[in-house]
């Protein structure tokens, strides 16, 4: 006669399906990175590419080994996120240690991106985006605008925007309804005294660095924030890898 002895462990559905929900959130929020565009050397499909397989790999091994119940999958996208965690964080402390060296990077980026404003719509989106937001207008000035061949104030351009700045340069008109997209039109042809009246003379950089003091707290919130939505992610992996190692150890009596 066998006596067989039947093991009380058993993989927990909540955390399973609470995992596999966790994947869904995970994915959307990944999934609106692939609106940021180009940056510096990086053409904005092989940006969304990468960011695409990111994605996908991520959701996959979480969703399908959550619902599997593979641990292989499981820890893979444990890793993957602890990965991700310490990443972030490294990033964080490194800009904060060689803040001259982000700044300078910051400053490459942005005028590399006035350089090819007029070649790509989504790059003009988001500079127009980030001008008219922060109120400001170019890296360090409207004369960093003389970057791009359309709005240079060299005698050989023959550009209609010429000694001009993007209509995200302007000052809004509250009176204005409509967009007047030609707003900035020969505005540096003017003394420099008058171009406050009708555009942003403050740059971007020198904005960005005034705006982050005054939003510490919520700078600093969304970032305990991602945190906790990572730690989280990462102890329902690990629950679960426990609980299926468990139920697996109690098939071998």
């Amino acid at each position: 006669m066998h006596y067989y002895r039947y093991s009380s462990a058993e993989v927990s559905c909540w955390y399973k399906y609470l995992l596999f929900s966790y994947n869904i959130v995970f994915w959307g929020v990944l999934s609106d990175l692939t609106k940021v565009t180009r940056m510096h050397g990086i053409d904005p499909v092989v940006l969304v590419l990468m960011v695409g397989v990111v994605m996908f790999t991520l959701g996959f091994a979480g969703c399908v080994g959550a619902l599997r119940e593979n641990i292989c999958l499981l820890k893979f996208f444990c890793g993957a996120i602890v990965l991700i965690f310490f990443l972030e964080l490294a990033v964080a402390v490194l800009a904060f240690l060689f803040q001259d060296w982000v700044r300078d990077r910051f400053r490459e980026f942005f005028e590399s991106n006035i350089r090819s404003y007029r070649d790509d719509i989504d790059l003009q989106n988001l500079i127009d985006s980030l001008q008219k937001a922060n109120q400001c207008c170019g890296a360090y000035g409207p004369e960093d605008w003389d970057l791009n061949v359309y709005f240079n104030c060299s005698g050989a351009s023959y550009s209609r925007e010429k000694c001009g700045v993007p209509f995200s340069c302007c000052v809004p008109d509250p009176a204005q309804k409509v967009v007047n997209t030609q707003c900035g039109y020969d505005v540096r042809t003017q003394l420099k005294g008058k171009w406050e009246e009708s555009i942003f003379t403050k740059g971007c950089i020198p904005a960005l660095e005034g705006w982050l003091p005054r939003n510490i707290y919520i700078v600093a919130g969304v970032f305990i924030a991602i945190s906790l939505l990572q730690i989280f992610g990462i102890f329902l992996a690990r629950t679960l890898i426990s609980d299926i190692e468990a139920v697996k150890a109690g098939h071998h009596f």
